[in-house]
């Protein structure tokens, strides 16, 4: 069983790296075929008076002048020692520019998630009791309205709501507290409707097994029924999902940040694509695909202590 498990661990861990690989690959060609040269753009500002051999020394510095392939091999040894850069709009480096902003985005995404988490479990766990239909109907109606609310326009309507309607939460210099409020709900809404609608078809699928029956049989409530045999069973397509919807967070995290005006991931990837900063969206695509990839990994491997059968399964 060990040597399952380790073989499991093994090939979940080059499959990762393959996973990083690729998107540092596609990311790359993608941003060589962006129309411009954001250094030209940048530096034959008539306003900075730059002379067209400070251009050249600008454009060898940062790399620009030579070929494709020497500079894909060049970018990649430097990811992979964590040198991302230079930013071409403000000359920072790339590795400051997402070490100050990360923070922010993290804890907006790990909040954003957890609340999500406890939202799509309150609307399962509700809708599974049939003591109350019409509730429960009600219920299993919410993940549908949920998952159709653009993110930014349920941003914009949580701020017209609660901040200039009611006056319930500041968003100009906001409490740290505070100014997490509108954002999560924002990220958590939309992320919490497919989670709960797995959620709800995996609880209604387990409950029809023939063990639940038994236990029901033997006199057992459906409360206890539903935490100790129901629930286990019904969270690895939960898990999965999680797994999905929490890599996308720092995608939901660019609109939500543009719209409250955090200075998070979210700002630096939209100015970076405004200015056609490449450094910095190459080092953003590599850090989404680095935590869409470490956490899918942890469900991976989070599957066989959920799941006894699959701890000797190659």
């Amino acid at each position: 069983m060990r040597r399952a498990l380790t073989g499991r661990i093994a090939r979940r861990l080059y499959q990762a790296v393959g996973v990083l690989l690729l998107a540092f690959t596609a990311a790359f060609l993608l941003l060589q075929t962006m129309p411009g040269d954001a250094l030209l753009i940048r530096f034959e500002n008539p306003e900075l008076g730059l002379s067209p051999e400070q251009i050249a020394e600008l454009r060898t510095a940062y790399g620009a002048d030579r070929p494709v392939v020497v500079q894909f091999f060049h970018t990649l040894g430097a990811f992979l020692t964590g040198d991302f850069g230079y930013s071409v709009q403000s000359g920072t480096s790339v590795r400051t520019l997402v070490a100050e902003a990360l923070p922010q985005t993290a804890v907006l995404a790990l909040v954003s998630f957890v609340t999500a988490v406890v939202v799509a479990f309150g609307i399962a766990f509700a809708s599974s009791y049939r003591r109350f239909a019409w509730i429960a109907d009600v219920l299993r109606a919410v993940p549908s309205l949920f998952v159709a609310v653009p993110v930014f326009w349920l941003g914009i309507m949580l701020i017209q709501v609660f901040s200039f309607q009611l006056g319930w939460v500041g968003v100009i210099n906001p409490e740290p507290v505070e100014g997490l409020i509108l954002p999560v709900l924002t990220i958590a809404v939309p992320i919490s409707a497919p989670l709960a609608q797995i959620l709800v078809r995996s609880i209604d699928q387990v409950s029809t097994s023939p063990f639940v029956a038994v236990v029901r049989a033997k006199g057992a409530s459906w409360s206890w029924v539903l935490w100790r045999n129901v629930l286990r069973n019904a969270m690895l397509p939960a898990l999965t999902m999680a797994g999905i919807l929490f890599g996308e967070l720092i995608g939901g995290a660019v609109v939500t940040e543009t719209v409250f005006g955090r200075a998070g991931i979210g700002r630096i990837t939209e100015q970076a694509v405004s200015n056609q900063d490449t450094p910095v969206l190459q080092a953003v695509v590599l850090l989404a695909a680095l935590i869409f990839v470490v956490i899918n990994l942890i469900v991976d491997l989070v599957y066989p202590l959920l799941d006894p059968r699959l701890r000797t399964r190659r």
